[in-house]
């Protein structure tokens, strides 16, 4: 599949930087209002310097975290591998998987940052705002900002501070493991990401949505999975 509407692969890193702070102007932060029935994960892979891209979504009901559908596309980036650029080399893909999910998931979790990165526009932040969708991020990696390690029990966590704001958190999901580094995308809050893992977080280190988008992209990158929107009824995969 091409690339879609996005012009991303021309852009100078001068020019998704100028993109990046103009994004970063229609942030929402405000805290969530309404109910949520199922959530997604999102997922890319892709090796450092391929042009191809595999990308997924899962639908997910929620808080029962029954995944109920995934969405896959493979597509291409030009869009060089820069750190703190990446939305520019996954998002053009997940907006195709995004499109063709038919009912839309009420919250998108990406394996990546959201307001946790130098320009506060990390994957979830650009994606949210760009599809006016309600998005958080849980990145494997620090980013950006400074913290002190939580304690070792599960759900212990502290904030990741950047030029005095609260940027995330670091939250350890199980006893004695690495965090992970949790933040708002968009059209919610900074104690609403941190909830929203914890409820989704199993008996694995990562929560269940990225966790379970990326076991069907792999399964997708290895031919086992095809192309398109597809329902679940039957018992996960995963």
């Amino acid at each position: 599949m091409d690339a879609p509407m996005l012009n991303y692969g021309q852009l100078t890193i001068a020019e998704a930087t100028a993109l990046q702070q103009k994004l970063r102007t229609k942030v929402k932060l405000n805290p969530l209002t309404t109910p949520i029935s199922t959530i997604a994960g999102a997922d890319i892979s892709l090796s450092l310097y391929s042009e191809t891209v595999y990308a997924g979504m899962v639908v997910l009901s929620y808080p029962e975290m029954q995944p109920i559908g995934y969405s896959l596309v493979k597509s291409s980036t030009i869009f060089p591998y820069v750190p703190g650029y990446l939305a520019f080399r996954e998002i053009p893909a997940l907006l195709y998987v995004y499109e063709q999910i038919p009912v839309k998931p009420d919250v998108i979790m990406f394996d990546g940052n959201g307001i946790l990165h130098a320009r506060r526009m990390g994957i979830a932040t650009h994606f949210g705002i760009i599809t006016d969708t309600v998005t958080l991020g849980c990145a494997k990696k620090k980013l950006a900002g400074q913290y002190e390690e939580p304690g070792d029990s599960k759900g212990e966590f502290s904030p990741v501070n950047d030029h005095g704001d609260t940027i995330g958190f670091a939250l350890r999901t199980k006893d004695n493991v690495k965090p992970v580094f949790v933040s708002p995308g968009n059209g919610m809050s900074l104690e609403n990401s941190l909830d929203l893992i914890m409820q989704c977080v199993n008996k694995h280190r990562l929560p269940e949505p990225t966790r379970q988008a990326h076991e069907y992209v792999n399964l997708f990158r290895l031919g086992k999975l095809k192309e398109g929107y597809h329902p679940i009824s039957q018992p996960s995969l995963c």
